[in-house]
């Protein structure tokens, strides 16, 4: 299990490697990759900044993270998410699981990813060259979240 918060950009073929080297019981890898887009809600993007809250983030990725794996049989799991501005076509977040089976994987990839949106402590605002704009949550995402209650 990892997480990670960080400001600078990463490599997600080597995340992805790192992730199962050494572990032949590894038979399905998922992943999901964020990226920053050029254009949201019909306005052109130049930048997305995320600002968080040092400490807490870690530990609510780390709380989402050992979930997926109290739910799902896991052979290795990561959540790597930046911080810092960023610019279109950089990676924003990687959620990736590790199982013997592939639908493990799937779901608990999807898990992890459906919870960050909603639980991790980060705040994003574009700069759409018309100023500043503060990006709100999302009523999908909470839905999306709402299918994984028990």
């Amino acid at each position: 299990m990892a997480v990670r918060v960080q400001r600078e950009n990463f490599d997600v073929g080597a995340e992805l490697k790192a992730l199962t080297a050494g572990n032949p019981k590894v038979g399905g890898l998922c992943a999901f990759t964020g990226l920053v887009r050029d254009l949201n809600e019909g306005q052109a993007v130049a930048t997305l900044t995320l600002e968080h809250y040092p400490g807490m983030t870690e530990k609510m990725l780390q709380r989402i993270e050992a979930e997926a794996n109290q739910r799902w049989e896991l052979e290795a799991s990561l959540i790597v998410h930046r911080y810092g501005t960023m610019h279109p076509e950089e990676n924003i977040v990687l959620t990736a699981a590790a199982s013997r089976h592939r639908r493990n994987a799937f779901e608990a990839c999807q898990f992890m990813m459906d919870y960050l949106k909603t639980e991790a402590p980060f705040w994003k605002v574009e700069d759409t060259g018309e100023g500043e704009r503060w990006v709100d949550s999302r009523d999908s995402d909470a839905a999306a979240r709402a299918r994984w209650k028990r």
